[in-house]
């Protein structure tokens, strides 16, 4: 009888231990925004000289999520064909990048940003390609 009690005890304590973990994970939130590719070039309309961006031009400049001290690579997300792109993180606060941004010669500025856990955060980025 003394075992079936602690037997008993043991699968209560060892369920509560569970469950309370179950408890303490955290639900990620989202990173979601749009990737603007800009020219600082001249663009000349009456020559028909405007640049169109495809989904095959943003797949080129991936965006990078890194650590807030820019050293560790989190995740990689690619906008679709209109600039858009989403991703789910866990909560923490993260720097936004174009990949490759200084081999590529791309103009633009590293966003800071702060994932909560069941909220969405919104972060745009501007990236100059000087495609014509």
């Amino acid at each position: 009888m003394l075992f079936v009690k602690c037997l008993l005890v043991s699968c209560l304590f060892l369920n509560s231990l569970g469950y309370s973990a179950a408890a303490q994970a955290v639900a990620p939130g989202v990173l979601q925004g749009q990737l603007h590719i800009v020219s600082s070039k001249t663009v000349d309309l009456a020559n028909g000289n405007v640049p169109s961006f495809t989904a095959e031009t943003y797949a080129e400049y991936p965006l990078v999520v890194l650590s807030q001290d820019g050293k560790k690579e989190i995740a990689k997300v690619t906008a679709d064909r209109s600039g858009h792109y989403q991703l789910a993180l866990p909560p923490g606060v993260y720097v936004l990048d174009v990949q490759d941004r200084v081999r590529k010669h791309v103009r633009a500025k590293p966003q800071e940003f702060e994932v909560v856990s069941n909220q969405t955060v919104h972060v745009d980025i501007d990236m100059d390609t000087g495609i014509r």
